[in-house]
């Protein structure tokens, strides 16, 4: 998503007499008409007077009551000690998550499972190596590891073509484990869900890899050892 395109955009209407749910929904139509091609999930006011919220996936700004401005940013609550933006976007991946088939990912199941976590992983990657490693001892933690494919240089690259060959082998955890040690896995092509995943991985925001998500829809940022995953997972 470029929010540039709302800065160029040019909004001038007058919403003062519409009812709160009018305004939303001309609101969303405005947006609508000026990006066609963006599907908006939802548009509702935020505590500040006048400031309304725009969900797009799992992106959020900002839109004045008039339609004039938008604004990308957080909104804090200094009181409740809160970042209220984060806590509808967290909302939006719990919802997107959920929707992965689990045919689709790879998991690394724990026998005692109390947590799953997500994690969009590439095949070139050290970090993604180095978490992988720490795939027994977070299982023994009671945290499953749900694998999906992202391979930073593009579904086209060679990691992408070594990923497709992964999701595509009979035993995907050992062909996941061979591709990560750098040994080579047999090509068999199929209907995998590599290029869906990489797409699903820019919808909710992944810079990099490995990108960890909790299945309350907190992103972590970036590789972590396992005691401190357990910590963030507020047991």
């Amino acid at each position: 998503m470029q929010f540039r395109k709302f800065l160029l955009i040019g909004l001038f209407i007058s919403f003062s007499a519409l009812a709160e749910g009018e305004l939303d929904a001309e609101l969303s139509k405005a947006l609508s008409r000026l990006l066609p091609d963006v599907e908006i999930d939802n548009i509702s006011p935020t505590p500040i007077s006048g400031l309304y919220q725009v969900v797009i996936g799992s992106d959020i700004v900002y839109m004045s009551r008039d339609g004039k401005y938008v604004i990308k940013g957080e909104i804090l609550d200094l009181e409740e000690r809160r970042n209220l933006t984060e806590d509808v976007r967290a909302g939006a991946r719990v919802s997107i998550l959920d929707d992965i088939k689990k045919d689709d990912y790879i998991e690394f199941s724990s026998e005692n499972m109390q947590d799953a976590i997500y994690v969009f992983t590439d095949v070139d990657c050290g970090y993604c190596r180095k978490l992988h490693l720490d795939v027994p001892e977070l299982n023994s933690l009671g945290v499953s590891v749900r694998y999906l494919a992202y391979p930073r240089a593009g579904v086209d690259s060679a990691a992408g073509h070594e990923m497709s060959n992964v999701w595509c082998a009979k035993d995907r955890q050992k062909a996941l484990t061979a591709a990560k040690n750098r040994e080579p896995v047999e090509a068999k092509p199929c209907d995998d869900p590599v290029a869906e995943q990489y797409a699903l991985g820019q919808k909710l925001g992944v810079r990099g890899t490995p990108a960890i998500y909790l299945q309350n829809g907190r992103m972590l940022p970036g590789y972590m050892p396992p005691d401190d995953i357990v910590k963030q997972l507020n047991r």
